[in-house]
């Protein structure tokens, strides 16, 4: 599971005193496990999906800190965060291309905007930006 990994990793930072990489692999497996706690609230088992969004999440929130950092010119705080940045990137699958999406698109028998979001959604939930697949689909 995707959540050994990133204890694994955690601990190897850690054994390692790399405080850059325990930082973000901390504050990702902090927020995971708030999640999990939720999500277990609710009657459901956590996934590496769930586990995938917050990592996604995560690298949008270290980007957004990154071009404030930028502003500031505090270029040491950019390179940590690409540091981060690149450490929470290996934790995710491969995103599918413009093309794959296009190909899916079309071999839906409804093209529609609700039906293409929610075959998506429910078949490549984690695998695929949505707003790339709202965009396409609004294009055809």
């Amino acid at each position: 599971m995707l959540f050994d990994e990133l204890q694994a990793a955690n601990i190897a930072a850690m054994k390692s005193r790399d405080q850059v990489a325990r930082a973000i692999l901390s504050v990702v497996l902090s927020k995971y496990k708030l999640a999990a706690i939720e999500i277990k609230a609710s009657g459901k088992e956590p996934t590496d999906t769930d586990l995938i969004k917050i990592i996604s999440k995560s690298l949008k929130e270290l980007e957004e800190e990154k071009e404030g950092y930028k502003a500031a010119n505090r270029l040491e705080e950019v390179k940590n965060i690409d540091i981060q940045m690149d450490i929470l990137n290996k934790y995710l699958p491969k995103m599918m291309s413009e093309d794959e999406i296009r190909k899916v698109i079309d071999s839906l028998e409804d093209k529609s905007m609700p039906s293409v979001m929610k075959h998506f959604k429910m078949n490549y939930d984690g695998k695929v930006d949505m707003s790339l697949v709202s965009k396409i689909a609004r294009g055809q």
